[in-house]
């Protein structure tokens, strides 16, 4: 255990954009909303390696992070993002002091999108991932994209999440003049219909939806 768990969220949450994202996260209360589940996730099932595709300010991967090294077993998170939406995942020397400011250091982020990853050595390296966050761009083309390239990681009982996946919205993240359609949905409908899978909606804010290999 790395540390009294309620301080540690009154800290993340004392930050104006780690309360942002539809995580469903409340400062006043100390809750981490979404959160909850993504910590309990990685104490259950305790992966020695997280995969996060995408984080506004990293608050996915603070919480994966975190609960990895409240394990005796240890773990790590590696997180995806190209920064597209701005720079602050810019400079790798800015990105280890973020993390490391709040007690999380087993992050570890590659800046490029999901198929600049699946092109480079690191893909080869990432070995079993038991816990997979997508949480990207949030298109069914992309969240195809990001399914596929580490769905044959997923070790047995490895658990997806995907984000933003109950309800379809236009977006303006990347400015007004590249507007586009979020329906991840329309990718999970995919997913619904296959036997060797299980999925399952939390239908709450932007929403959240849980897939399970079953074989």
């Amino acid at each position: 255990m790395t540390g009294e768990l309620t301080g540690w969220i009154a800290r993340l949450l004392a930050e104006p954009d780690l309360l942002r994202m539809g995580h469903l996260q409340r400062a006043a209360d100390r809750n981490l909303g979404f959160g909850w589940l993504y910590y309990a996730l990685g104490r259950v099932l305790r992966p020695q390696r997280a995969v996060v595709i995408g984080s506004w300010r990293g608050f996915v991967p603070l919480t994966i992070g975190r609960a990895l090294a409240d394990n005796l077993e240890g773990g790590d998170v590696w997180f995806i993002d190209p920064s597209l939406a701005d720079d602050f995942w810019g400079d790798p020397a800015e990105v280890a002091r973020w993390f490391a400011a709040f007690d999380v250091p087993n992050v570890r982020h590659f800046r490029m999108t999901t198929q600049d990853f699946v092109a480079s050595e690191d893909y080869a390296a990432v070995g079993d991932v038991g816990l997979l966050f997508v949480d990207g761009m949030h298109t069914a083309a992309q969240a195809r994209v990001d399914w596929e390239a580490f769905e044959s990681r997923l070790g047995p009982g490895g658990v997806a999440c995907f984000h933003d996946s109950v309800n379809e919205k236009t977006t303006r993240v990347y400015g007004p003049e590249r507007a586009y359609r979020c329906d991840v949905g329309g990718f999970l409908a995919t997913l619904r219909v296959r036997p060797d899978l299980q999925v399952f909606d939390l239908p709450l804010g932007p929403g959240l939806t849980l897939v399970r290999r079953l074989t």
